[in-house]
């Protein structure tokens, strides 16, 4: 029987990988890496890195304190390397036209009741649900991959980032 390994990788210690093409044409595959891309990243832009229809993926560079947000539809944050402390925060009012897509970014602190905090490793996902606000920090650079619809922060880097053949 083979023996096979699985090798995590890290912010600061990832392979960029490739693919292997059998018998096909390299051009119909894309590939990149998440710890590429956040390695790259300005800390908290919001990197696409999969796309089907409106909905994204985005890989995230969590380092300091992210700029308090507010999503009109559930999002699911998973922490991939290092630590993210995420603060929510249940708005007094509605913040956020709830037909609009992707967070969006406030101005200072929200008001209304906070809803807790929630300490993120390694594998660990949180959701972040509709309506309410959220903040992110990290005390040394992490990676955070961000299930959400396509928003107007999204940044699309196709050229930058996928494996050119």
């Amino acid at each position: 029987m083979a023996e096979y390994q699985t090798v995590y990788g890290s912010l600061d210690n990832f392979t960029k990988g490739g693919v292997e093409v059998i018998n096909d044409d390299p051009k119909n595959y894309v590939f990149s890496n998440m710890f590429d891309v956040a390695s790259r990243s300005k800390p908290w832009e919001k990197v696409a890195i999969g796309k089907n229809l409106e909905y994204v993926v985005e890989c995230i560079r969590a380092e300091g304190v992210s700029e308090w947000r507010v999503t009109p539809h559930d999002e699911f944050a998973l922490v991939v390397d290092g630590e993210v402390v995420i603060d929510l925060i249940d708005p007094s009012s509605p913040l956020v036209d709830p037909d609009a897509s992707g967070s969006r970014a406030l101005a200072g602190e929200p008001e209304g009741k906070k809803m807790g905090r929630v300490t993120a490793g390694h594998g660990h996902m949180t959701l972040l649900p509709a309506g309410r606000c959220y903040r992110m920090s990290a005390s040394s650079p992490s990676v955070v991959l961000l299930q959400t619809i396509h928003g107007p922060d999204t940044i699309e880097r196709w050229a930058e980032i996928c494996q050119k053949y």
